[in-house]
């Protein structure tokens, strides 16, 4: 027996897709959502079948999926997807949900992989999902990318799309800069690395309560594995490297600075499609 919100049974069987969609308390774009995936149709297919009949299975999973999503947990968790970059990418709870915002880091990494041209290696720093990394090497096979991450869980997902998109990407396990061979050097490095300041009380609302709290906050300013990453980056880095870091919409300024300190030049931001400055990057 599946049940509506307000607690009263629903005969398996007896419950339409049109029925279902009106009882679930949810917008209809998602309740659509959850039920194409839990019968494996598309969206066009729900419209026009509206009045069909849920198998028991499905109207007692599609209950439980709605009322996690009414208690707050993200869309991409309870789908196991969300498109990047024009792909579909496997995402859980281990990882961060991909977000546009960020593909403005991987656009600019193409910017710089055209310029450094064939056999130009790349370095993507908590790779999470493997959004990045992935749909840099997706869009310049000629490039040899590296990803890393310090959770084994994030690693197991980034390969997993990977090897599903077909993606060359060598992935590497460790913290930062650890992660990495001695003799390893890179002609660019990019990173969406954890910039909330661990105060900051966007932490439990949202999405973002269900999302890795290591991968959203460094635990100080916002700032701290920011300037760790600007810091070390140089020595890994092959002579005319680059480096490029997502941060928060505030936080330009203040990385500016940070990788004028640690000895890069040209360094300058991009913003974002709501014209804010997502990422700011120099050159050696």
């Amino acid at each position: 027996m599946a049940t509506s919100p307000g607690g009263q049974a629903v005969p398996a069987g007896a419950c339409s897709i049109r029925e279902a969609m009106a009882a679930c308390d949810l917008p209809r774009l998602e309740s659509r959502m959850l039920l194409s995936e839990l019968l494996g149709r598309p969206h066009a297919w729900l419209v026009a079948h509206d009045s069909d009949p849920l198998p028991a299975g499905v109207a007692s999973r599609f209950e439980t999926l709605a009322r996690r999503r009414r208690e707050g947990e993200p869309m991409a968790y309870l789908l196991g997807m969300r498109e990047f970059m024009g792909h579909e990418f496997h995402v859980t709870p281990a990882v961060l949900i991909p977000r546009p915002d960020t593909e403005v880091l991987v656009e600019q990494g193409l910017r710089e992989l055209a310029r450094l041209g064939p056999g130009a290696r790349v370095l993507d720093m908590g790779t999470g999902s493997g959004a990045i990394a992935v749909s840099l090497a997706l869009a310049a096979p000629q490039a040899h990318v590296t990803a890393s991450d310090a959770s084994a869980e994030a690693l197991a997902v980034a390969r997993e799309n990977a090897r599903r998109l077909g993606a060359t990407v060598e992935f590497v396990a460790g913290d930062w800069f650890a992660a990495l061979q001695q003799e390893a050097r890179y002609d660019l490095i990019v990173s969406n690395p954890p910039y909330v300041a661990a105060a900051d009380p966007h932490l439990d609302q949202g999405d973002v309560r269900y999302e890795p709290r290591m991968a959203l906050t460094d635990g100080a300013d916002g700032l701290a594995d920011i300037r760790s990453i600007a810091a070390g980056a140089p020595a890994w880095l092959n002579p005319g490297g680059t480096l490029w870091l997502e941060h928060g919409w505030d936080q330009a300024v203040a990385v500016r600075e940070i990788l004028s300190e640690a000895g890069f030049r040209q360094v300058n931001s991009h913003a974002d499609l709501a014209g804010i400055d997502r990422i700011s990057g120099g050159y050696l």
